[in-house]
């Protein structure tokens, strides 16, 4: 067995994990959406546990992708950077009818309780996504974009906490609106910049 099977396997499984949940996406339908022999997933994964694991991970390889694209761009200022990361994620979830929600947040909800190690996984991919929000809050106060008296950790966990609640509304408005909200009491509110 080939690693494409695998890497196949783990991409149609955060997909249909990502529509359906964890519970909900079934390992039939993951091997016939990855076109993978019924008794490859055992040999590649102990269980479906360590198969989400792989999940989070896949996940957090394309955050990191595209936090990096956000980082790169030239003649922005770092609020510009943020807002434009948040604004991507918009048009995205647009296109999708406003469904599907943040992967990590809604494998937290399902599972944070009922798995340790995916608890724990989760956890750290959101310290990674606060991680990239705080260097870029910093940057906007060192240019004097943001509030110095902000605390740049918190106001990130703070953000990360807001959006994910942004997004959860969102999938139940099956509407922009929330985003629209998030988007005015960040950038006109909470990082505006200093008078």
């Amino acid at each position: 067995m080939s690693e494409r099977t695998r890497e196949r396997m783990v991409k149609a499984g955060a997909e249909i994990m990502h529509r359906k949940g964890f519970l909900g996406a079934g390992l039939q339908e993951i091997l016939d959406a990855a076109e993978a022999p019924r008794g490859s997933f055992y040999h590649y994964f102990k269980s479906k546990e360590d198969f989400a694991l792989a999940i989070v991970d896949y996940h957090a390889a394309n955050f990191s992708s595209l936090a990096q694209r956000f980082l790169a761009k030239d003649g922005l200022t770092p609020m510009a950077r943020l807002r434009g990361f948040f604004e991507w994620f918009r048009e995205v979830y647009a296109e999708k009818g406003y469904t599907c929600g943040c992967p990590f947040g809604n494998m937290a909800q399902e599972m944070a309780d009922l798995s340790e190690p995916l608890r724990a996984r989760l956890n750290k991919r959101i310290d990674d996504i606060a991680t990239f929000m705080q260097n870029l809050i910093k940057a906007g106060q060192e240019a004097g974009e943001v509030k110095a008296e902000l605390d740049s950790q918190e106001t990130a966990y703070f953000l990360v906490a807001a959006w994910q609640g942004t997004l959860i509304r969102m999938k139940v408005a099956k509407s922009p609106e929330p985003i629209d909200e998030f988007l005015k009491f960040t950038f006109d509110l909470l990082l505006a910049e200093p008078e």
